[in-house]
């Protein structure tokens, strides 16, 4: 269990921050700036959980966020072992599975897509549109991150899947897709 008794350290005054193994590294690194956007990501999600959600939604974003929490620890423990432990926190393929069978089952309940579609609708949707436009980054960033340093590859299908679970939820909060914004290409030429 983590235990904070202090919230400041002064340790990372000089621009570098802690990993998991005690290694250190500059805050501007790219492991940084994917942990950085993982946290962006979250908090972002828990704006969206102050609308006025469904509770199956509500749910389903409260284990995300968790998730994300996990994530984070993932992609701050450094080697290439990836494999969970007492010591290794790692995102794990039934965490991927997971978004997968929900992606599919608010799917189901959706008409197809006749066009692509603008952030927007339902508030609550809108702020999940906005939680997808941050994955998108977050996931650009773990990219950046894998190719400088090796990430759990498990924890990138994580975000890469996440992203699309959250289009799909603001599909479904958009009355399953019926109060989707189309977009209109060219339409103000």
């Amino acid at each position: 269990m983590v235990r904070l008794t202090k919230i400041y350290t002064r340790t990372g005054d000089r621009g570098e921050t802690g990993l998991v193994d005690g290694s250190r590294l500059p805050k501007s690194a790219p492991r940084m700036a994917a942990i950085g956007d993982v946290d962006e990501l979250n908090s972002a999600i828990g704006v969206a959980l102050t609308h006025d959600l469904p509770e199956d939604a509500r749910a389903q974003l409260g284990r995300i966020q968790n998730e994300l929490f996990d994530l984070g620890a993932d992609f701050a423990t450094p080697g290439p072992d990836y494999a969970p432990s007492e010591m290794s926190l790692r995102i794990v393929p039934s965490q991927v599975e997971r978004l997968e069978a929900e992606i599919d089952a608010m799917n189901a309940d959706l008409e197809s897509l006749r066009s692509f579609i603008l952030p927007g609708g339902d508030p609550g949707a809108a702020a999940i549109h906005l939680a997808r436009a941050i994955c998108r980054r977050a996931e650009r960033s773990a990219v950046t991150a894998d190719a400088d340093v090796g990430l759990n590859p498990t924890g990138l299908a994580y975000i890469n899947r996440l992203s699309d679970h959250l289009f799909v939820l603001a599909r479904w909060l958009n009355r399953a897709g019926a109060g989707d914004i189309l977009w209109k290409p060219g339409a103000t030429r």
